[in-house]
């Protein structure tokens, strides 16, 4: 669960400024301000949308900011809308794409939903929220879809900076991908929703929604637009596509590991945008990333797992020890193909275990696994721990 605030509640004018301290973008200026004084004054709490495609398996720190800033609302006493946007999904956000992006198979989206939820709550309060698909509403009859044709120009469409740049260099763009911020601005239509909250990237589609609201005779909801956290590099944004995320579903001795592995440079975006603090002033950068881990670890576990999961860090990484637990992998005899015992030992790809074994990512109990020969006699690994990078291990057995 996500880290209690005090939310400033009894003057609208200190509540929007505290839940404001930390975003990009409140717009339009003033407005948050004014909705939570006529909400106070109606007794009716606001309407706060956020919208998430299970484009992926899992949620990452990444999502959380935004979550974050959704369970202050709900703290603030409003009433959150989670949208799961198993429709959107089904074209994908061209936000920030030079290329189309693939399609993905009703299967695969039907399973991601199923798991956001769930991951979601681990950040929100799920008593307080409201859970909605926008399948329920945009599967649209023609007449319906050329009504929303008709509240949006083409020329509005491609004012977004990434269709732009692509409509400029002559890259495709589907008629599809210009649907898709119609349809997340929709969406704020059917929910009725009074703020919407994303990331930067976002900040069209939001806007739209405000236009989209207006069309069909609606109050305008406010936005609110999060920074984006960046991935494991400190530069670019977390994605699970570039492989630089922290899951919320990451084991604790991976999540751990992975925020001592940042940049020094990352520390204070982590420390405002996941903890609203700043950087503590008694620490050194060490024992600020330690601080770091274990915060997230226990929020995301437990106190319990993040003691461990540092007490593992010291044994592995200072002490040079084996983790205590090593998940056991067995393989068949005969001759190993290297890259396929990785692939069913740690889930990588064989291309990539290939190239992990080039770079000397790999090591046999202790020693560095050489790119050449990538076939071995299985009896040369029965008993014996691989690892690969820092963090992951496994105990091979043959049979």
């Amino acid at each position: 669960m996500a880290e209690p605030h005090r939310v400033p509640t009894d003057d609208d004018r200190a509540t929007a400024e505290w839940l404001t301290r930390n975003v990009a973008d409140a717009l339009p200026a003033d407005a948050l301000t004014q909705q939570l004084a006529r909400a106070r004054e109606s007794g009716k709490p606001l309407r706060a949308k956020l919208g998430l495609d299970p484009t992926a398996p899992d949620i990452h720190l990444g999502h959380t900011v935004v979550l974050q800033k959704l369970r202050e609302l709900q703290d603030a006493g409003h009433h959150v809308v989670l949208l799961i946007g198993d429709m959107t999904a089904r074209v994908g956000d061209p936000s920030g794409r030079d290329t189309t992006r693939p399609v993905l198979d009703d299967a695969a989206i039907d399973a991601n939903a199923a798991t956001y939820q769930e991951q979601a709550f681990k950040v929100l309060d799920p008593s307080r929220v409201e859970v909605v698909r926008n399948s329920e509403w945009l599967d649209l009859s023609l007449s319906e879809l050329f009504a929303l044709l008709r509240t949006t120009t083409v020329a509005q469409l491609l004012e977004r900076d990434d269709f732009a740049k692509r409509f400029a260099s002559h890259r495709p763009i589907t008629i599809l991908e210009l649907l898709y911020p119609m349809m997340q601005a929709y969406d704020s239509v059917a929910i009725k929703a009074d703020i919407e909250l994303g990331g930067t990237d976002q900040k069209f589609n939001l806007l739209l929604g405000r236009d989209m609201q207006k069309a069909y005779g609606q109050s305008q909801q406010s936005i609110l637009t999060m920074p984006i956290l960046p991935g494991l590099d400190g530069e670019r944004k977390m994605s699970k596509s570039l492989g630089n995320q922290i899951g919320v579903r990451d084991a604790p001795d991976e999540m751990y590991g992975k925020v001592l592995s940042l940049p020094d440079t990352a520390m204070p975006e982590y420390f405002d945008l996941l903890l609203g603090e700043g950087l503590p002033a008694d620490l050194s950068p060490r024992d600020t990333k330690h601080a770091l881990a274990k915060r997230l670890v226990t929020r995301f576990h437990d106190a319990g797992a993040a003691d461990a999961a540092a007490a593992g860090f010291e044994r592995v990484f200072v002490d040079k020890a084996l983790p205590d637990e090593i998940p056991s992998v067995q393989i068949p005899g005969g001759e190993a193909h290297l890259p396929a015992v990785l692939a069913t030992a740690f889930g990588e790809s064989r291309s990539s275990a290939r190239r992990l074994l080039v770079q000397g990512a790999v090591r046999c109990d202790g020693d560095v696994v050489p790119g050449d020969p990538l076939d071995v006699p299985a009896s040369s690994l029965d008993g014996r721990v691989l690892q690969l990078g820092k963090r992951r291990f496994a105990r091979i057995n043959v049979g």
